[in-house]
């Protein structure tokens, strides 16, 4: 995977060259899915509407993150701990026209596609101990320089707890420990940055556009840390968490298995806080939880190259989050909310070569006469998220989903349009689909679901998804004439677990 930071900044933007057939839908899935695995509830004795909200995963209700929270351990250790899973889908765009090379910038568009799949490991190991371990093959992982696809399979979540509970007349008290490779993944509500990324927002073909980490500015680096946490949950109302994270190699490299060097996150050090508070409240069929979290990372520019103090990049992650559960049957609601706010101080060699005298400036925005600002020594970026959803008897569903990235402009790293003559630089083989003339990140729209959940680990789903802005603009984004609704896109899924 890409570098978490590099996941906001340049995904939209250039992440689409390297990502072809569905990966982008399938890393937005799967690791989400992962939580309504059937052997937990073999584990528990309980059907899925238990731990997950209307049955819809990866939502879970209040017993749900009880369960998560006391390390997977309610219930009774089963004989072979493993859960499979397996996602098919079909995607199209709405215009393939504008580009230069559509078998290559919409490679499996309006194609149906077994994605992969997914094999699960945990549950209860002692009356403490616990875990959820995912490994995933993905069958469009590669492009061939032939054009065709090779799969790759590696590690996407791992999440191993010592938790215990105390309860007396006064006080009801969850505490543990994670080990996890993932930010977030150890948060019991899904408007974490691991979680809300479910939000349903495919991307037309893979990562063309917006797959299921971005415009979220959170931790999409799952499968290449390694981190512990400390974590309480006192009297249903407070919960807490602290950790730090570092790179998952040596003894931690189990954390990683599946990637090479190379392509791991390369975090510099120990000392990467990450925190999590929020305040919760349960009354009849309700629950609401309002919270923030937070992240400080220290990245290499080259995941080859860790010697170099001066490649040293640092990223600042603060959000606000909040959701609200109304579960009495048939009904459920879910309603969640996310901000995150993300701030990137380069490296002093990323400023050093395009920041000052030789710096890349003289460009325009795409009416042809507005000068861009100079490239910056820092940027940052905002996006909001937001999610409402309706279950009726844990069988019918439907949501609306809400996202709206903004950021600082910056030249050097996103713009490919007009030079200092007013004469389009891009080149339309290259940037077409995913260029961006103004070098601002802005990307609006909503996505419309509807699914089925005919037994309860199957579930049937369609996605539409339409964007209002994209990569600064609402038309020309490209300078070459592609629109953000060109990119629309109609999203069918089935998936399955046993």
């Amino acid at each position: 995977m890409n570098k978490f930071t590099k996941t906001i900044q340049r995904s939209v933007l250039r992440k689409a060259a390297l990502v072809f057939g569905l990966l982008g839908i399938t890393a937005a899935l799967f690791p989400v899915d992962s939580q309504a695995l059937p052997l937990f509830a073999r584990q528990t004795g309980q059907n899925c509407v238990a731990c997950h909200a209307g049955g819809q995963f990866p939502e879970l209700t209040p017993y749900g993150r009880s369960f998560k929270l006391t390390g997977y351990t309610i219930g009774d250790r089963v004989s072979v701990p493993l859960s499979v899973m397996g996602l098919a889908t079909y995607t199209k765009v709405r215009d393939t026209s504008k580009s230069d090379n559509p078998a290559g910038d919409f490679s499996k568009n309006g194609t149906a596609l077994a994605s992969g799949g997914s094999l699960f490991l945990g549950g209860k190991i002692t009356d403490n101990i616990g875990a959820f371990v995912q490994w995933t093959y993905d069958n469009f992982a590669v492009q061939n320089a032939d054009g065709g696809y090779s799969g790759h399979s590696g590690t996407d979540n791992v999440d191993i707890r010592y938790a215990d509970r105390f309860i007396d007349t006064n006080r009801d008290l969850i505490f543990g420990v994670s080990l996890n490779n993932n930010p977030s993944i150890s948060d019991p509500w899904n408007t974490a940055a691991a979680w809300m990324q479910y939000v349903p927002v495919p991307s037309p073909t893979s990562s063309q556009f917006i797959d299921g980490a971005a415009p979220y500015p959170g931790f999409g680096s799952g499968g290449n840390l390694a981190g512990v946490n400390l974590y309480m949950y006192l009297n249903k109302l407070v919960y807490a968490e602290l950790g730090t994270y570092q790179t998952a190699n040596g003894i931690f490299s189990p954390m990683s298995a599946g990637l090479t060097d190379a392509s791991r996150t390369k975090l510099k050090g120990v000392n990467n806080p990450y925190w999590r508070l929020a305040l919760t409240h349960e009354w009849g069929p309700h629950n609401i939880m309002v919270g923030t979290s937070g992240m400080i990372a220290h990245l290499y520019d080259d995941n080859t190259n860790t010697s170099d103090p001066n490649s040293v990049y640092r990223v600042l992650n603060t959000g606000l989050d909040a959701q609200y559960q109304y579960i009495l049957d048939p009904h459920t609601i879910t309603a969640q909310v996310a901000y995150m706010r993300q701030r990137t101080n380069y490296s002093a060699n990323t400023v050093a070569a395009n920041v000052g005298a030789g710096s890349p400036s003289g460009f325009f925005a795409a009416d042809g006469s507005t000068l861009l600002a100079d490239p910056n020594d820092s940027d940052t970026t905002n996006t909001f998220r937001g999610k409402l959803t309706y279950v009726y008897q844990a069988k019918y569903g439907g949501s609306l989903a809400y996202f709206n990235l903004t950021g600082t402009t910056n030249t050097a790293l996103q713009t490919s349009g007009y030079d200092a003559t007013s004469t389009i630089v891009v080149d339309p083989a290259v940037s077409r689909v995913n260029a961006n003339l103004s070098g601002n990140p802005a990307t609006r729209g909503l996505t419309y679901e509807a699914f089925w959940m005919p037994v309860q680990y199957a579930r049937v789903g369609v996605q539409y998804t339409a964007y209002s802005k994209f990569n600064g603009a609402t038309d020309n984004y490209d300078g070459l004439g592609r629109n953000a609704s060109d990119n629309n896109s109609l999203f069918f899924y089935v998936w399955g677990a046993y």
